[in-house]
């Protein structure tokens, strides 16, 4: 594993913002270095120096659990210094802008800064204010770069290739940023996508990042893998009506085993709402969802490592100016 990992070294300033940022080779690139990050964590000793010296920020808005402290473990894995900063406490809670927050993060000179803000676009705002690399962990409904990547390999173990698998997304697509990174990094390495939605829940237009629209359940079952996700009520205007009901919405809409064929997989992004988008039954069942949880440690290790060694994609300071 040391031989295959050289020491990371300085080099232009590079971010991982978006699925959009990166080609099929850095994709593949990424996931061949988290396999063996995963081979190495099968050690006793797991802790590799390779990005010691080198220090890692989380800066979360929102909450999380499973992206926040597979971020943090991930950079202690390899050594790194890590400080977490969570809204709540902090100087945000009295007013800070996040245009002060990263100013001052910069004194501090951070390699890399994790972002996860509610804000559309605020990774990049940081990638212009800062000399550091910045990874975006999540922006609004835009996009979620590495549960994309996370899943990717996941599926990749599941069924040892990516190009001509077919995976069905059922749910909430309007609001979520996992949908919309996942959809492009599919489309990227060749796989078929249809998502599964009631009208009020699917982006306008949606058809054009190449994928198959429904409003009917039963369009699951021509899939590999059905991938759920989670009503955002949280990103929903208030006031607006999407869905009749949870328990309306369940009904024509939770992926249930009476739904699902024999053999097909499922995947969820985590938090699940038992009941709603999701069975008990299916989430207790044989499903890759743990598969993507242990998947979080290996791609965040291997986006950490990249970013300050070949770095997947190298952001122009000029294509930042114009970010408010």
């Amino acid at each position: 594993m040391g031989e295959e990992l050289r020491p990371p070294s300085r080099r232009a300033r590079r971010h991982l913002l978006s699925i959009a940022d990166l080609d099929r080779d850095d994709i593949e690139r990424l996931l061949a270095t988290a396999r063996s990050f995963a081979r190495s964590l099968e050690r006793e000793l797991k802790k590799l120096p390779t990005l010691r010296g080198r220090t890692v920020v989380n800066v979360f808005y929102e909450s999380s659990t499973r992206t926040s402290s597979s971020f943090e473990l991930a950079a202690k894995r390899l050594s790194a210094d890590t400080m977490s900063i969570k809204a709540a406490g902090s100087a945000v809670d009295k007013g800070e802008s996040l245009k002060d927050t990263a100013l001052t993060l910069d004194a501090y000179d951070p390699d890399v800064i994790v972002l996860r803000h509610p804000q559309i676009g605020a990774p990049q705002l940081v990638a212009r204010l800062t000399e550091a690399h910045v990874v975006n962990a999540g922006d609004g409904k835009h996009q979620h770069p590495t549960q994309a990547l996370l899943d990717l390999y996941t599926l990749q173990e599941a069924f040892d290739r990516l190009d001509g698998l077919h995976v069905a997304i059922v749910g909430d697509v309007l609001h979520s940023r996992v949908a919309r990174s996942l959809i492009q990094a599919l489309g990227r390495v060749g796989a078929h996508v249809t998502l599964v939605a009631p009208p009020t829940l699917l982006p306008r237009g949606i058809e054009a990042m190449g994928c198959e629209v429904s409003s009917d359940i039963r369009a699951i079952g021509a899939a590999d893998v059905v991938y759920c996700l989670r009503m955002q009520r949280e990103r929903m205007q208030a006031g607006a009506s999407y869905i009749p009901s949870l328990r309306e919405y369940a009904a024509c809409f939770g992926v249930t085993p009476e739904r699902l064929r024999s053999g097909q997989k499922v995947m969820h992004p985590g938090p699940m709402n038992r009941g709603v988008e999701i069975d008990p039954r299916v989430a207790d069942g044989d499903t890759l969802i743990e598969t993507q949880v242990r998947a979080g440690l290996v791609v965040r290790m291997a986006v950490l490592y990249d970013l300050l060694t070949h770095g997947p994609v190298v952001v122009p300071v000029s294509q930042l100016e114009g970010v408010a």
